[in-house]
């Protein structure tokens, strides 16, 4: 039943109870034994649904980007240690603390970056691979992709501050003694 508008949808639906009632010829203890559903009930639930479901993957997303910085953060010290005489002659030829600091941030970003750019790309086949098979229609918009390379970026920045930041802080003399 089509309703002009929704301020009609109780009086509607009381109409309907009423017609259905009289034509089965219920008594009053088996008015309860049928139910009348209208599309605004059945959009609530589907909203509520998305809703739960975006919450979902917005959590599954946050996991995995706090994972995935913490391997670039670990990439990045193992650099730094590994590095560490290489940090002690720059230092030694005059290289600045902010050069240090920001070579280390481009490594951790270009690290990241290449991660998202992977990401990318396997979600985008992925997305194509099961539009195929299922027969969907699927697109993957630009503001998606950018959302993610900026994404990328910014956890590169974020997780690998800390490396850079240490990187940065060696005395020369020290770090050309590490063996």
């Amino acid at each position: 039943i089509e309703v002009e508008s929704a301020d009609e949808m109780p009086a509607v639906e009381s109409a309907i109870k009423s017609l259905v009632i009289r034509r089965h010829r219920l008594p009053p203890n088996r008015y309860d034994s049928f139910q009348i559903r209208n599309m605004a009930e059945m959009q609530a639930v589907m909203a509520e649904t998305s809703q739960t479901m975006s919450m979902l993957l917005a959590s599954i997303a946050a996991i995995s980007l706090l994972v995935g910085g913490i391997g670039v953060m670990n990439i990045m010290l193992v650099s730094v240690t590994e590095r560490t005489r290489e940090i002690g002659l720059r230092k030694a030829l005059g290289a600045r603390r902010r050069d240090i600091l920001s070579q280390f941030l481009i490594e951790a970003v270009v690290v990241s970056l290449a991660g998202g750019l992977a990401g990318i790309v396997t979600g985008w086949l992925i997305t194509l691979a099961l539009a195929h098979l299922a027969g969907w229609t699927v697109a993957v918009s630009a503001g998606s992709v950018l959302l993610a390379f900026f994404f990328s970026a910014a956890v590169g920045i974020i997780f690998g501050l800390w490396p850079a930041r240490q990187a940065a802080a060696m005395n020369p003399i020290d770090a050309l003694r590490y063996e």
